[in-house]
């Protein structure tokens, strides 16, 4: 009975390998770098399957009369399928983030509504995720990562980007895309 317990945590990743699997590793969302959002990673080895990754998130900026500030949190059990930090993983996320965003440029799949009004305030919530690593070099990875889930946001509502008279206090519940990475790593240990 013992080995069988032992055969079944070994498969499930929940006991160590006898190998020189990664343990650490760093990395940035090249997909938050593009819209200016200061990022990072830290994704840490937990069993030989098993990983986590905390990344968090900082936008502070505002150009003109567009602001995208922000701050988040996005913590993650991650199961690899084969080995941790190597090639497919499924995952379960929460998320929390505080935002004052508006007056976005008139771009496809930004609403009216953002271009127009200015929404403070925060969400929370969580989901599932699907994602691959592609090893580059010996310490260099490349991953991607999609993840649906659902999201508590609380906020208040402006007139303007600029403007400070509040039209209203709300909240809105949303299922929905909630994670997109494409991640460049850096495996420390």
């Amino acid at each position: 009975m013992k080995k069988i317990l032992v055969c079944i945590l070994f498969i499930l990743g929940l006991l160590p390998a006898e190998s020189k699997a990664q343990k650490i590793a760093v990395k940035s969302n090249l997909l938050y770098d593009a819209t200016t959002t200061m990022n990072l990673g830290l994704e840490v080895a937990l069993a030989r399957k098993w990983t986590l990754d905390i990344p968090v998130n900082y936008n502070p900026w505002k150009f003109d009369d567009t602001r995208l500030k922000h701050w988040g949190i996005q913590p993650e059990l991650r199961y690899w399928f084969c080995e941790s930090f190597n090639r497919t993983f499924i995952g379960l996320h929460g998320h929390y983030a505080d935002f004052n965003v508006g007056g976005l440029p008139d771009w496809p799949l930004i609403s009216e509504n953002m271009q127009n009004m200015r929404y403070q305030g925060h969400l929370y919530g969580g989901g599932i995720s699907i994602g691959h690593s592609w090893i580059l070099k010996k310490r260099w990875s490349i991953e991607a990562s999609l993840g649906l889930g659902y999201a508590r946001i609380v906020y208040e509502k402006y007139p303007c980007a600029t403007c400070g008279t509040k039209q209203k206090d709300t909240s809105k519940n949303y299922v929905g895309p909630t994670k997109a990475s494409v991640s460049l790593i850096y495996v420390i240990k």
